[in-house]
């Protein structure tokens, strides 16, 4: 039984890897969740995935939330499941998956957060001077604001992906697809002086070519680029937290709020579905509702 569960398991996470190529967060993601599953078959003794039924998923469900899971989580593991079982239907090992018609629990709806114009103006003057890390904050923060690319895209970008002729980046996002996104004035003089001022020096003796680098030359990690905005948060005086997802929020929102389509904002940012793209409709609503609540007369 132990043998066959492995076996199949580790057929999908290949084909995880190398047909959908996902990341390996993504599919380490899918491993626990099945590896979770496979205790809970042991704990009911099933012996094998064909002997699970819609009542044993159903069953699954409720000692989830039991465990106390939020509803986003327990909609992954229900969601991992049924991928699994599907990819196994179609490499023939069976034909019945048990979570077709488990009803995934509805995720909570909540507003991105975003930062207003003025936090924007507040955290660029909070990286603003003329230290050698001073000039790259800048850029990555001139960067993440302009294109709204994921801080994933952002450590990842190589110096050949920038092409200042035509200010475009070319990013490769989930599933190694690839985007041109373009950037404006202020990103493009902020990313040309990192590269002709800061980068070599902060290079030192080191040879690679990944565009952004920590204070000893190395190539700047996802988490580093997280530390420098939470410092910059800090020095700015803002309440609460930063992410770099909430500068993504910001971007299409901003653009939504001037009068960009919903079509180009999903192709800036990369998402296979519009309706990815719709919740900062949502944002851009709300934003309009405060501003007339704050300032129309008879509101």
């Amino acid at each position: 039984m132990i043998n066959q569960l492995n076996k199949q398991l580790q057929s999908f996470i290949e084909y995880l890897k190398i047909e959908k190529h996902y990341s390996t967060h993504t599919f380490e993601q899918y491993r626990h969740d099945i590896e979770e599953f496979y205790v809970f078959m042991k704990e009911q003794g099933l012996e094998s995935l064909e002997d699970v039924n819609y009542f044993d998923a159903r069953l699954f469900l409720t000692k989830l939330h039991d465990k106390g899971l939020v509803r986003a989580s327990m909609s992954r593991k229900v969601s991992s499941l049924r991928s699994f079982y599907r990819y196994l239907n179609k490499e023939k090992y069976f034909l019945d998956n048990p979570f077709s018609f488990v009803n995934l629990p509805k995720k909570e709806q909540r507003l991105p957060k975003f930062f207003y114009e003025e936090e924007i103006q507040a955290l660029l003057e909070a990286c603003s001077g003329d230290s050698l890390l001073d000039i790259r904050n800048k850029g990555i923060f001139e960067l993440l604001y302009g294109t709204g690319i994921r801080v994933s895209e952002c450590s990842n970008l190589q110096l050949k992906d920038v092409d200042f002729s035509l200010s475009t980046i070319l990013v490769k996002g989930k599933g190694n697809k690839e985007r041109y996104v373009p950037f404006g004035s202020f990103a493009h003089d902020a990313l040309e002086e990192y590269i002709t001022k800061s980068r070599p020096l902060l290079m030192k003796e080191q040879i690679h070519s990944t565009l952004f680098v920590n204070h000893r030359g190395g190539a700047l990690t996802q988490r580093g680029i997280r530390s420098i905005l939470n410092k910059m948060i800090e020095k700015a005086s803002l309440t609460g937290k930063i992410h770099p997802h909430m500068l993504r929020h910001t971007f299409a929102t901003h653009l939504l709020n001037n009068g960009a389509d919903l079509r180009t904002v999903q192709e800036l940012l990369g998402h296979s579905q519009l309706s990815s793209t719709q919740v900062y409709t949502h944002v851009s609503k709300d934003h309009l509702r405060k501003t007339y609540l704050a300032h129309h007369p008879r509101a």
